[in-house]
């Protein structure tokens, strides 16, 4: 049976996810089928995944090989020559990783979908309000800025091709990321929810008439209600690091990207005239505005999810100690017991290798962003390379500029 897609109205894990799924499909990021709730590898698919990819790594050993033909350098175009160089790079690797963890990436999915199956109409209606808003949107706003770029700098087709597929094969790879996390956030949340309804069941059951068959039958309830909750924990926790090993080296070189992005076009608009000014001037100003927009967004809507959802995982302890407090039962309190004990040996944080994406995380980068920023200045406008047409090269420094500049940022 077919089932009933709606935008913003998703009823279960597939309908929430369709639009996400769409996209990755038609980049060949999506070699599946769903069969009656099942992940299943497609072998067409597939193939298109592989052909695509090496595609993708012709025409990036294509353009890396084209970027190398200059002879005579200024800053200006060595600084975007080294933000192709680590964007094909680093996209090409991408590309690599995402076929490579196609499998496991399916497995990941089809546990999700197992989990979030416990989750009411009411959750997924309001997941997709977000979800779907940023995956239809967010593809449409990329599409448009790339469009804008391609009609004001008349780039060359296949500059052309790979950057918009680079991009758009990165950024909806995140919003898969995204969407896990949310849909696991969704999952604790449930949990907490219980745990809050059992919290007011045990308050009102206890202004009863005591009757030892009641609590008898009441604690039988609670004691298999909590042994259930602690094993739907157990597998969203599991869940949570089988995402962080599947998806640490998207977010980690995602994460490179959209730093060296945000810092390299910076550079461009800022300009130094008895201090530091950013210069709008120019269609292309436009252009890198827009560009830079879209990866604090896409930054800040990655940490955004991944912060509230290890909030959301904290909140169930606060919970269950209310519950603790609140109940007389030594068998309800030794489960609690346990449930917290569950709870301390499971880090329910999203991370790659080497850090957390928090807001810490978040606090860190905007802190270090500056005064790579000012560095970068520096070193492209007062430190000249020239060429003598061999491969000999000379740099000239203007060493009482930098000196004066240091004791300003002093």
């Amino acid at each position: 049976m077919r089932k009933k897609r709606s935008l913003f109205n998703a009823t279960d894990f597939q309908t929430l996810m369709y639009p996400c799924f769409i996209f990755c499909r038609i980049l060949g990021l999506f070699p599946y089928k769903v069969n009656n709730s099942t992940f299943e590898t497609s072998k067409p698919c597939y193939i298109l995944s592989i052909t695509i990819t090496c595609i993708f790594c012709v025409c990036d050993l294509i353009l890396l090989t084209y970027n190398q033909n200059f002879t005579k350098i200024n800053f200006e175009t060595a600084t975007m020559s080294i933000e192709a160089y680590y964007f094909y790079a680093l996209s090409a690797f991408l590309s690599i990783v995402t076929l490579f963890l196609s499998n496991p990436r399916m497995r990941l999915l089809q546990t999700i979908m197992d989990i979030s199956s416990r989750l009411s109409p009411k959750s997924y209606k309001k997941l997709s309000r977000l979800i779907h808003t940023k995956d239809i949107f967010g593809s449409i706003y990329l599409m448009s800025v790339m469009s804008i770029f391609v009609y004001i700098t008349r780039t060359d087709i296949l500059n052309v091709i790979f950057s918009t597929y680079a991009t758009l094969s990165s950024f909806q790879m995140d919003m898969l990321y995204i969407n896990c996390v949310c849909v696991l956030k969704a999952c604790f949340k449930d949990i907490n929810n219980n745990l809050q309804h059992m919290q007011e069941f045990i308050i009102n059951s206890e202004l009863r008439t005591p009757v030892v068959l009641y609590y008898k039958q009441r604690n039988s309830f609670l004691i298999m209600k909590l042994k259930i909750l602690k094993k739907q924990h157990m597998m969203i926790s599991n869940a949570v690091q089988i995402l962080n090993t599947i998806f640490w080296v998207q977010l980690l070189a995602s994460m490179t990207i959209t730093f060296c992005q945000i810092n390299l076009e910076l550079y461009y608009l800022i300009q130094w005239h008895d201090g530091l000014v950013i210069s709008l001037n120019g269609q292309i100003s436009e252009i890198i505005i827009l560009s830079i927009i879209y990866y604090i967004v896409k930054l800040a809507l990655t940490v955004w999810a991944c912060e509230t959802g290890k909030n959301q995982a904290q909140e169930i302890r606060t919970t269950i100690h209310d519950v603790l407090n609140r109940t007389r039962d030594e068998q309800i309190k030794e489960e609690l017991q346990s449930f917290s004990l569950q709870m301390l040996h499971c880090k329910n944080t999203f991370s790659a290798k080497g850090f957390n994406v928090d807001a810490t995380f978040l606090a860190t980068v905007s802190n270090r962003s500056f005064p790579l920023i000012i560095e970068i200045y520096l070193v492209c406008n007062y430190f000249i390379l020239l060429s003598d047409g061999g491969y000999n090269y000379y740099i000239y420094i203007n060493f009482v500029t930098i000196l004066y500049h240091v004791s300003f940022l002093r």
